[in-house]
């Protein structure tokens, strides 16, 4: 306020008339700073007597007089601060009487008698009225700006909530004055933005606060300052953190915490429980209040221990860290009472604002720290809504302006979102699921024909990624990750072909660890930065379902979009900088199961069409050059005998696999010796049926059925060796390749197996639920009288496939070393570890070998989930044939009003289960329901001519129904019950 060797021009106080006219004119119109301070000290006093004295007037009118009557009781301190607010407000002002402008109780309140109060030192506070009087307008006409007070009595403001105001600082030389009327806010705080609330519905104008919240939620720098939490919330959490932890791992800095020593500055605690009494009142940008709000940094350890890792971690790299500095319950208070308001200007300047912020982050890419705290604000805004029209109105317009800025942050950025995310506002996870997918599926519906192109669909998956990752945080995960390292799998491999008995198992010239799992760009960044994958979550959170978005599913196309993914795959390998192109294919987690299988789809045919055409290409390229033995087939042909079904399929895949593994990524065409029918999909799926029968028979000995769950699980002793397994490995990969459902029981573990990780205590649930509870009985019990209550050794017995019992030690020496309390962990681990991977591993790798050899360039990790690959080789379980009825198709005169077509479907719906199976199996060729359900399969029932004694047919290979028009009900029931329970062989009609 005062300048040194330079004039000042006039400044008019705000809320000051005639007092402040008079006293600027003592002074021959220059007003100097004592004048100024002295004429802001009168009103405040005036305002003060008003409160507390009141004008002696007994018939006044004045809600802030004490006269009136309508002034509550206060204190001496609250008498102070609702005059700085009066004052602010530019209030109303009794006639003063003569006495008033001396009293005593004026000097005790603008120094009151508070020890409490000295720590403050002579730091200088501000006070910023906000005035749209008379007044004011007139002297802004005059082009004279309002002038920002300093008051330089600290005590007079200690009690009230903070409003960071910008204001003229105190400089050495000439300098413009501050914004005219109404100041830059520079932060706001839960309190403060309350109170001030509360001040415009006592004026019932909103005009200061919705300038506030313009200046603050407009800028990125003014709202990463905002809403910063107390250190107080800090030390708790921190306690309970302490608490938590093993009393070993305490250093010398978390046992003064516990013993209450981390309050070092008294002063500024009790400065922070007097705010918190203090609710309503103008904010004072002071020195101390600042203190009081950021956290007080602790003094560093040198003996920290290294279960305090992750706090130095954080400190070394923020982008590590999951801790915010956002106040989400001041925020959410805040929310409710803003959006709770029936004034509609709060909430559209509040929008207006975030959109503003929003494109602002988006284009300029500030600081990214910063960025994340605005984001937590504006998203928890957006998810905390009450389905008020304010807040959907507010939740339309912003969030996907919100998601374009977060969609535009690195992968570090969002990392640490998603971290924040799942460490403090996991409870708010669902709805902004929620909201984003309302989002996704309205722009769907809107613009169906280009959603690839659409910038807010793209934005809000992106944006939806973080959530889903945020999701998987904050779920029970399995520490550590059973994830196998490449490099473990190369030394797991090596050593079970050293320990080969045979060298058969080395035939095939293959090497499923060298070969691609997953194209580069398509590696999930996000994923490496979390370190962590969906497959490490057991019990999400927010299941993973909710994350599908149907809308979007049912209309993507999926055509085009494997186009764009084929496009950004062939840029990556050229090097392309450019990456105009989206593939949902690369957001998996948002497409149904069902639309990931038409993906699975398009990708297979293409392949198959590029080995056909390499085919004909080498047909062509050396026709009529001699010496050439053989002719390479454009497709996969196997010629098998029904009676010799497994060796002459082992035999001929056999046979390719040795030759040129390329081959088995051909189409398949499968031949039945002796029988007509042409492979058009209806032979393969039989072939499949018949053979993973035979396959998985125990008398083949390859499999042994579990007798509590009836899953399939791999023989730890075989008949066969290795190579057998690879065979069929390739079998269950060519059955995904050409779409084929098989009929197949594998526990989950493993199809979690063959994505790479490797089997837990957790898989033993769906392995031998017997066998589960009881280790979990012996984990649960916390006796000390464990080894005579157990008596168990980490000696093992179990049943081999000839019913021998075989016993087996987890340890050396495992028969003398009992399970107790110290070694019951690691007891279950490695029975699990020896049941599930150890006894099965040379057989399980020669399984994945095979798998790997048709599926390794397929997208088929980058799509599904473990789950979500049980379902893809066995099927739906759902079994609903009202489904299947809504969507079969009619040809040949039929409708579904023909009498024939209603007398179908009734006796369809009264079959057992069993025989519907076999009218599935006998109309597709598959007894098994395709991904997504029975409205997925498209059977198409067609007019086989008028009424006779033939039996319906079928062509399997296109799902067609050959349904002569039978004179009646009961003998179509008799004809058709008959068909589908004779059916076996192929012929030509």
């Amino acid at each position: 306020m005062s300048g040194g060797g330079g004039g000042e021009e006039e400044q008019h106080l705000p809320g000051v008339s005639s007092a402040s006219g008079s006293a600027a004119g003592t002074t021959g119109g220059r007003s100097t700073p004592d004048v100024k301070r002295s004429a802001v000290r009168h009103l405040i006093q005036r305002y003060f007597h008003q409160l507390q004295s009141g004008c002696g007037n007994a018939h006044c009118t004045n809600a802030n007089c004490a006269s009136s009557g309508r002034v509550a009781p206060m204190t001496p301190n609250e008498v102070a601060a609702r005059a700085l607010q009066l004052f602010s407000q530019d209030a109303q002002l009794c006639e003063a009487p003569t006495s008033a402008t001396s009293s005593p109780q004026d000097v005790d309140m603008l120094s009151p008698n508070d020890s409490s109060s000295s720590s403050s030192g002579s730091s200088t506070s501000t006070i910023t009225s906000a005035s749209t009087t008379t007044t004011t307008s007139r002297q802004s006409q005059n082009a004279q700006p309002a002038a920002v007070v300093a008051v330089c009595s600290p005590n007079l403001v200690q009690n009230i909530p903070q409003l960071d105001i910008g204001c003229v600082e105190p400089s050495s030389g000439d300098s413009e004055p501050c914004t005219p009327t109404l100041p830059t806010v520079q932060s706001l705080e839960a309190n403060s933005l309350m109170a001030l609330y509360e001040q415009c519905r006592a004026a019932d104008s909103y005009d200061r606060i919705c300038h506030a919240i313009g200046d603050v939620f407009s800028s990125v720098d003014r709202l990463s300052k905002s809403f910063i939490r107390s250190a107080e919330p800090a030390a708790s959490s921190s306690l309970q953190e302490l608490l938590a932890n093993p009393p070993e791992a305490l250093n010398k800095e978390q046992l003064r915490t516990l013993e209450g020593e981390h309050d070092k500055d008294e002063d500024s605690t009790q400065q922070v429980e007097e705010e918190v009494v203090t609710e309503e009142g103008l904010a004072i940008a002071s020195t101390e209040s600042e203190v009081v709000t950021e956290a007080e940094p602790e003094e560093e350890d040198e003996d920290v221990p290294m279960a305090q890792t992750t706090e130095a971690t954080s400190e070394e790299d923020p982008s590590q860290s999951s801790d915010t500095q956002v106040d989400l319950p001041g925020l959410r208070r805040v929310q409710r009472l803003l959006f709770g308001s029936q004034t509609r200007a709060i909430t559209d300047k509040l929008t207006s604002s975030v959109i503003q912020l929003a494109d602002w982050v988006h284009y300029m890419r500030p600081d990214w720290e910063k960025v994340i705290h605005c984001l937590i604000i504006c998203f928890d805004l957006a998810t905390n809504t009450n389905n008020s029209v304010a807040d959907t109105d507010y939740l339309d317009r912003v969030l996907p302006k919100l998601c374009h800025a977060a969609a535009a942050m690195p992968v570090h950025a969002q990392a640490r979102l998603a971290r924040i995310w799942a460490a403090h506002c996991s409870d708010q996870l669902q709805a902004l699921v929620a909201a984003c997918q309302q989002q996704i599926t309205v722009q769907v519906l809107l613009d169906e024909d280009s959603m690839r192109e659409n910038g807010s669909i793209i934005s809000v998956t992106k944006v939806l990624k973080i959530v889903f990752y945020a999701n998987i945080l904050a779920s029970e995960l399995e520490r550590p990750s059973c994830r196998v390292p490449l490099e473990d799998r190369t030394e797991t491999v090596a050593a079970s072909s050293s320990n080969s008995v045979s060298v058969e198992d080395d035939i095939f010239a293959y090497n499923s660890i060298l070969q691609p799992h997953m194209p580069k760009f398509a590696e999930d960044q996000l994923e490496k930065a979390l370190q962590v994958s969906a497959i490490d979550c057991r019990k999400p959170l927010v299941p993973l379902e909710e994350f599908y978005n149907e809308a979007l599913s049912d209309n993507i196309q999926m055509h085009h979009d494997y186009l764009s993914y084929k496009t950004l795959a062939m840029e990556s390998e050229l090097g392309s900088g450019q990456n105009n192109y989206f593939s949902f294919m690369l957001y998996a987690f948002i497409l149904t199961p069902a639309t990931k299988v038409d993906a699975l789809y398009y990708d297979s045919r293409m392949r198959m069409y590029s080995e056909r055409y390499s085919s004909l290409y080498s047909i062509l390229n050396n026709f009529g050059q001699e010496g050439q033995d053989g002719t390479p087939r454009p497709d996969l042909k196997l010629s098998v005998r029904r009676d010799q079904l497994i060796n002459d399929a082992l035999i001929g895949l056999e046979l390719v696999a040795m030759s040129n593994p390329k081959d088995l990524k051909k189409q398949l065409v499968v031949e039945f010796v002796g029988e007509q029918g042409i492979d058009e999909g209806g032979v393969s799926k039989e072939f499949f049926q018949l053979i993973v029968e035979e396959i998985f028979n125990p008398a083949f000995g390859m499999f042994i059925q579990q007798e509590e769950t009836n899953n399939m699980w791999f023989n730890a002793t075989p008949y066969e060796n290795g190579a057998q397994f690879t065979l069929i490995g390739i079998i269950i990969g060519l059955a995904i390749y050409n779409n084929v459902i098989l009929a197949v029981n594998f526990p989950m573990v493993v199809y979690r197996k063959l994505m790479g990780y490797c089997g837990t205590f957790a898989d033993l649930s769906d392995w031998s639920p017997t066998l589960s509870k009881s280790l979990k009985s012996m984990l649960d019990y916390q006796g000390q009288d464990m080894e005579e209550v157990f008596d168990q050794t980490f000696k093992i017995s179990y049943s081999n496939v000839f019913g021998e019992m075989v016993e087996h030690e987890l340890v050396p020496n495992g028969k003398d070393v009992l399970v107790g309390q110290h070694n019951k962990q690691l007891f279950v681990n490695l029975y699990s570890d020896f049941l599930l991977n150890t006894n099965i591993q040379q057989q399980f790798n020669a399984f994945r070998k095979g798998f790997e050899m048709v599926t390794d360039e397929s997208p088929l990790k980058l799509l599904f989930r473990p789950e979500e690959i049980e379902m893809l080789v066995c099927g739906s379980r759902e079994f609903d044939f009202v489904e299947l009825e809504h969507s079969t198709e009619y040809e040949g005169g039929y409708t579904e009003e023909t009498q024939i077509i209603q007398d179908f479907w009734s006796i369809v719906h009264a079959m057992p289960n069993e025989s519907k199976r076999k009218l599935l199996e006998f109309t597709t060729g598959s007894a098994r329901v395709p991904v997504g359900g029975l409205k997925c399969l498209r059977l198409l029932i067609t007019r086989h001519g008028p009424d006779s004694d033939r039996l319906p047919t079928s062509h399997t290979c296109f799902n067609v129904l050959l349904l002569p028009e039978y004179s009646s009900r009961e003998k179509l029931e008799e004809r058709l019950l008959k068909a589908i329970n004779y059916s076996k062989g192929f012929g030509m009609l």
